[in-house]
């Protein structure tokens, strides 16, 4: 396993998730031109706030809002729908643990659901966002107080939460205290001063000069 694998988060899922949105919604009715996309869905004044707020373009996000509420008709994701879609691209272990966390993390408004807006703010970040946007994105993720600063109890939650969803078929050789190990070798190189928790001037700081980390950031750059 890559040392960089502890900073960032498994987003291929969510990647798979959008793509799947995006098939599902081009089924429904095929793009025409901007007459008929604007009788489609989302509200007009929210549609260019979301322009304003995301990396996306209008007709990018009507396609999305479009696929969404196929997947989502009632226009909102509770906890426990989205680990059931989420639960679909690791049938061999179990995502729940992973999906909760990841599920606090798109819930900006920490009202327990996961709204339109939600989503593709999140996803602008994970799919287009800027190298620092990404890392602050993923070390809120990690930071599961959301107290501005990473423990090792958290990194061990996580950490847990990943191998249980990648499953034991997935490295059938994997020991026990791997997850330990990870989370041993994430302080090391993140905990500059030694105190115990990791603060995101480290983790940031730490990212930046990681040459596998810098490289996996740009893994969806463009995708869509």
């Amino acid at each position: 396993q890559k040392d960089h694998q502890t900073a960032i988060p498994q987003a291929a899922p969510l990647l798979s998730l959008q793509l799947q949105l995006l098939d599902q919604s081009e089924q429904v009715s095929p793009l025409a031109d901007d007459g008929e996309l604007s009788t489609v869905c989302y509200r007009p004044e929210g549609l260019d706030r979301l322009v304003q707020q995301t990396n996306f373009s209008k007709k990018e996000l009507q396609v999305l809002y479009r696929g969404f509420k196929n997947e989502c008709p009632s226009g909102v994701v509770n906890e426990e729908t989205f680990k059931s879609i989420y639960s679909q691209f690791f049938p061999q272990g179990d995502s729940g643990m992973y999906a909760h966390f990841l599920f606090d993390t798109f819930d900006i408004h920490s009202n327990g659901t996961v709204s339109f807006e939600d989503f593709v703010i999140n996803l602008s970040i994970i799919l287009r966002g800027s190298i620092t946007d990404k890392l602050n994105w993923a070390f809120n993720l990690y930071d599961l107080n959301k107290d501005g600063c990473i423990t090792r109890e958290e990194m061990t939650d996580i950490m847990n939460s990943i191998y249980d969803m990648m499953g034991k078929y997935t490295y059938p050789s994997m020991k026990d205290n791997a997850p330990k190990e990870h989370v041993d070798s994430f302080f090391q190189k993140m905990d500059k001063n030694n105190d115990g928790v990791v603060t995101i001037e480290e983790f940031l700081d730490t990212c930046q000069k990681d040459e596998n980390i810098m490289q996996s950031m740009h893994l969806f750059d463009n995708v869509i």
